[in-house]
């Protein structure tokens, strides 16, 4: 498997949906206040470059900054910073994060800008993907505990509060925005609660308008998992696509990321027994090529395939499973 689509599949996939400043616009102004939502110019929205995460973090967690012009004041500037929470534990003082990520935020833009703009309102939003909801304050001053109530004190503590979404609390029907931001968060949502291949990841009404690029990101995404996959199942729901152009570009990429993940496996495995794993594997790239093509393949047919040893017929004949026109033109090939 490449080596791209090996690493942090959840931030590939994460920012292949949301680093569009309309898909992240169509999520954010749902999420945010009214009151707040309508004070930006939405339409001006746009990507900074760079993460601010802590380095050991990144392994779970994917965050994505924005800005946009103040509606009232084009001159004053706001930030949404969109942190994404891959990791099954809560974190309570997630909030103190937010706030270091907040003050790196703020030393870049006096980097790039001096004292020649003031420094932008950030609007701290956390993706929550666990399975299960965070019972979680998003107020910063309720950290100092008791303290927080006394008003004596209360001018000499920092705080400011944050938006949490948490996948977990929001019915898959519910989630809203544009197909391909809704398409990333079902999947998001499917992954922790095992139903990455059930009907609403796989709904073709919406797959009729999700992006080529980011169906193929998602198919990278289910090969990179440490989790196998119902490769049956998988093969039937490719099938059961209805828009061609996802369906063709899901088998090839398919097939092309499991031949390189046999690869990857040969390379660093044990040298016994490689010569019969790459024939079984090779023949069942064969079998499963003309599964998602041409569906259940006949006894005879496949009797006669798992008769054939030598790897360079099976290389050809998995090609020539890719581009026959049938079946029965494939078995003529035999």
């Amino acid at each position: 498997m490449a080596d791209e689509d090996l690493h942090q599949p959840h931030d590939k996939l994460f920012k292949e949906g949301f680093s569009d400043p309309a898909n992240a616009s169509a999520l954010l102004r749902q999420h945010l206040p009214a009151e707040v939502a309508a004070l930006i110019q939405w339409d001006q929205l746009k990507l900074i470059p760079g993460s601010f995460l802590d380095d050991d973090l990144r392994h779970s967690h994917s965050d994505l900054l924005f800005s946009a012009p103040l509606a009232a004041d084009p001159e004053s500037s706001v930030c949404v910073h969109l942190l994404f929470e891959h990791q099954s534990t809560r974190d309570p003082f997630i909030a103190l994060r937010l706030l270091r990520y907040m003050v790196r935020i703020w030393e870049e833009w006096i980097r790039l800008f001096g004292n020649s703009k003031p420094l932008p309102v950030i609007f701290p939003v956390v993706l929550a993907q666990d399975r299960r909801i965070w019972k979680l304050t998003t107020q910063f001053s309720t950290l100092f505990g008791n303290a927080a109530s006394l008003d004596s004190l209360r001018p000499f503590l920092p705080d400011f509060a944050f938006r949490l979404i948490q996948l977990a609390a929001i019915p898959f029907d519910a989630i809203r925005g544009t197909p391909d931001g809704i398409f990333v968060l079902r999947v998001l949502k499917a992954e922790p609660i095992g139903r990455l291949l059930g009907n609403a990841v796989w709904d073709n009404n919406l797959l009729a308008n999700v992006s080529r690029r980011l169906f193929d990101r998602f198919i990278s995404f289910l090969f990179a998992r440490t989790d196998p996959i119902d490769r049956p199942r998988f093969i039937r729901k490719i099938q059961a696509v209805r828009n061609p152009a996802l369906r063709t570009s899901a088998m090839t990429l398919a097939q092309q990321l499991r031949q390189e993940g046999i690869q990857e496996g040969f390379n660093t495995g044990k040298q016994e027994g490689r010569m019969e794993e790459r024939t079984y594997s090779r023949r069942q790239s064969v079998l499963e090529a003309l599964d998602l093509r041409f569906g259940p393949i006949p006894p005879g047919l496949r009797g006669s395939l798992n008769a054939i040893a030598p790897p360079e017929k099976l290389r050809t004949l998995h090609r020539t499973a890719i581009i026959a026109d049938s079946l029965e033109s494939f078995a003529a090939s035999l």
